[in-house]
This record gives C-alpha cells, sequence and structure tokens, in this order.
C-alpha cells in the first residue's frame, strides 16, 4: 500500500512538473542579432522601401498547448530607426513621423493568443506616436530546441499592417502609402 501511495504522489508530481514546464518565457536573443523588428511601405506606389528598428528588446510566454496563455512584450527605442539614408531617417524621426523627441519607445504588448492550425494570431496594443491602438499580427513558430550553449532557444516569424494616420503620422505620402507593413523575426532564449 505505501508503494502505490509512493508511486502516485511521484506520478502526480511528475505530471504537474511536465504541466508548468511546458509554459515558459523566452527573452529575445539580441545580443546574438537573432531577432529583428522591420516594416516596409510603398515609395509612390512604385518599389517598396524598407526600414529596420535597431535597438528593441523584448520577450514572451510560449505554451504550445495551451496559446490563450502566451504574452508578448516588445519595447522598441523609435530613434533607432534605419532606412539606410540619413536625411531620410532624420525626417522620418521628426514630427511629421514618429515624433522620436516626444515619443521615445513604442511597444506592443499582447492581449490575446489564439492558434489557427499552424499559425497564431497574436492581438495587442500597439502604443506608437502617443497612439495606442489593437493591432493583429500573424505568427508561425519556426522553431525551438535546445541550443550548442546548453539552453533552449524558440523562434517565431511574425507580420501585420498598420494604418499610419491611426497613429497620427498624417504626413501625405500619396495613396499608396498610407500602410506599413510589420516584419518581426525573433529567437528568444528560454528563462
Amino acid at each position: 500500500m505505501l508503494k502505490k501511495t509512493l508511486f502516485a504522489v511521484a506520478a502526480a508530481g511528475l505530471l504537474s512538473v511536465s504541466l508548468t514546464a511546458s509554459a515558459a518565457d523566452y527573452k529575445f536573443d539580441k545580443e546574438g542579432q537573432h531577432a529583428f523588428v522591420q516594416f516596409r511601405i510603398q515609395h509612390l506606389g512604385y518599389s517598396w522601401l524598407y526600414g529596420t528598428f535597431k535597438d528593441f528588446d523584448g520577450s514572451f510566454t510560449f505554451d504550445e498547448a495551451n496559446p490563450s496563455a502566451d504574452k508578448v512584450n516588445v519595447t522598441i527605442n523609435t530613434n533607432s530607426l534605419d532606412t539606410n539614408h540619413a536625411e531620410r531617417d532624420k525626417h522620418l524621426r521628426s514630427a511629421d513621423f514618429l515624433n522620436t523627441g516626444k515619443f521615445p519607445q513604442a511597444t506592443f504588448t499582447s492581449t490575446s493568443v489564439k492558434k489557427e492550425g499552424k499559425e497564431y494570431k497574436v492581438t495587442g496594443d500597439l502604443t506608437l506616436n502617443g497612439v495606442t491602438k489593437p493591432v493583429t499580427l500573424e505568427a508561425k513558430l519556426i522553431g525551438e530546441g535546445k541550443d550548442p550553449w546548453g539552453g533552449y532557444r524558440a523562434g517565431f516569424e511574425a507580420s501585420g499592417e498598420i494604418v499610419l494616420k491611426e497613429f497620427n503620422i498624417s504626413k501625405d505620402l500619396g495613396p499608396a502609402a498610407q500602410k506599413a507593413e510589420l516584419i518581426i523575426s525573433v529567437e528568444g532564449v528560454r528563462q
């Protein structure tokens, strides 16, 4: 009887550990340059202009068995905007666009995560240029597993779209440039 009781306690303990072990917190791997926050916007309707934010940080909680428990938090230093053209970058940082002097950070905080097939719908509050609006990103798990240094990693790619005037970015860029596409790729190290 004692053996059965000990076995039941041990099994219950292992089961609870395995259930809680499936939810894990990850920190973006910025040091290894395995995370990117990029955007693209049409230029006059003829081509795409690509840009990136070089200074950002973030974290996520990932539980494949329970996506509703997943969370994402990102902070972007908007002054780190880079489109590979110094004069344009200066203008994009100005009050005409991102107003980085007044609003030096943009943030994204998830409010819900839903899994649809192999993809995830990550909805959250994006605060940009002093305005907070809900945004939904479509994300997919690229992969997860042990790394060569004894850690564990998970990587995601996400994309979405924002309407610029909804974030008080109303400088007239022509009809083709009213939206910006977001392209995010992150690799997180389990904490």
